[in-house]
């Protein structure tokens, strides 16, 4: 979009003034930047400049810049963007009461009864680099970057180029050559909670359009991600791999991009292993986190003692296979549970099912709202306070039990219903 001659004095004013309170050092920097961004739009290449200045843009933007390029690739959506219509958690009565903080998330819980939900889409690209890198200072996690043949950086959901990546490939081997792959790694794809919800929905998708032969896997997986490949008649060891220490060069790499919480992506995951066909759940389960490092429930003993005259049972997830918490998720009509990564097993549970989630609101995060909302679950939030001079998404929290009793009838006044 064109701005006018005044507009763009004024935007060129507003980077002097906070030049002018920069220190000499940082000025230069920056300005050195910008010229080097400068130099990559008028179509210098980036690594001429070791990868500094990389241009960003969307799968879409991509093919919208190349619509008469008959080598382009190809692009396919799968799911037009829609605008949900969830239902509130079952103990709030207005919207207004839900937190309105984005935060980290680019979303609230007063945004999910009426979030939007992000296309899902197919596309094949011609010559892209792809490279990554693990941040020893976030607990290794991994940060993959892809950048097409026009040498630009994709902006996808949790891929992205950063500055880290240009050291990267200043130091990089030459990269590895592929004829054709396809490409479905996200940022920190070994959490739990990640691989579920956003890595194995594609494969699904993949696997139901015979498409899983040119899938790349990294090669450091986790029980977990061998689990459920296993648990699905696949061999983990057949998928195809890398060396984490040389970036790869594709001809021709298919991608897909899509929004997390997309329902119908998330529903190929209990449709795949088996959850529609189980019998009739009766299992009421609460998820601990005593042995879990850090977001404990400090008065969890307290919150048991209410529980388990109720007939639930309290269980530790890093002590069940995979396998083990499937099977049990599919016999769970009630789960309760401190916020973390376990409550991303509700995707196993029959549809209907009661979650509840015991959440520190100072610092809300919305996922499992989401999440839940996208299974068909019924859904409550129990608010908590976090204690302790740590990361708010490391504290420890403590309930209130008068709000544990208050909502304990409602969770239970189905009966418990015993295993046939």
């Amino acid at each position: 979009m064109k701005i006018s001659y005044e507009k763009e004095q004024e935007l060129i004013s507003e980077k002097t003034k906070k030049l002018e309170v920069m220190p000499t050092k940082t000025k230069l920097l920056v300005r050195a930047g910008a010229l080097l961004s400068k130099a990559v739009s008028f179509g210098l290449l980036p690594n001429w400049f070791a990868y500094r200045g990389m241009q960003k843009e969307t799968i879409k933007d991509y093919f919208n810049r190349n619509n008469n390029n008959k080598n382009a690739g190809s692009y396919q959506i799968v799911n037009e963007e829609e605008k949900a219509y969830n239902p509130l958690p079952c103990n709030i009565n207005s919207r207004n009461d839900l937190p309105a903080e984005k935060g980290w998330w680019g979303y609230s819980f007063y945004d999910v009864p009426n979030r939007t939900s992000g296309e899902t889409c197919v596309a094949t690209l011609p010559n892209c680099l792809v490279t990554w890198f693990n941040h020893a200072e976030k607990g290794n996690d991994y940060y993959p970057a892809i950048i097409n043949g026009d040498r630009r950086a994709l902006k996808m959901r949790e891929v992205a180029y950063r500055p880290q990546h240009a050291k990267v490939l200043r130091k990089a081997p030459k990269p590895l050559q592929l004829e054709e792959a396809i490409w479905i790694t996200e940022r920190v794809y070994h959490n739990h909670s990640h691989w579920l919800t956003a890595h194995l929905p594609k494969l699904l998708w993949l696997r139901n359009h015979n498409l899983l032969d040119k899938v790349i896997l990294p090669p450091n997986r986790t029980v977990t991600m061998d689990d459920s490949l296993s648990m699905l008649g696949l061999v983990p060891d057949d998928f195809l791999t890398y060396d984490q220490n040389q970036p790869l060069f594709v001809k021709q790499l298919t991608v897909m991009d899509t929004d997390r919480f997309r329902p119908e992506l998330l529903r190929l995951v209990p449709a795949a292993y088996g959850v529609y066909e189980a019998e009739a759940p009766y299992r009421r389960i609460f998820i601990s986190r005593a042995k879990a490092a850090r977001r404990k429930l400090i008065n969890e003993e307290e919150v048991w003692s209410l529980l388990e005259p109720h007939g639930f049972q309290r269980v530790f997830m890093e002590d069940l296979t995979f396998q083990e918490q499937v099977k049990l998720m599919q016999e769970t009509s009630v789960l309760i549970a401190p916020h973390g990564a376990g409550m991303t097993n509700m995707m196993f549970c029959p549809q209907g099912a009661k979650i509840v989630e015991i959440a520190d609101l100072s610092f809300p995060n919305p996922n499992f709202y989401a999440l839940a909302s996208a299974m068909q679950h019924q859904y409550w939030i129990i608010n908590a306070n976090s204690e302790g001079d740590a990361h708010p998404l490391e504290k420890d929290m403590f309930v209130n039990l008068a709000a544990i009793k208050e909502m304990l009838p409602s969770w239970i006044q189905t009966g418990k219903r015993e295993k046939v």
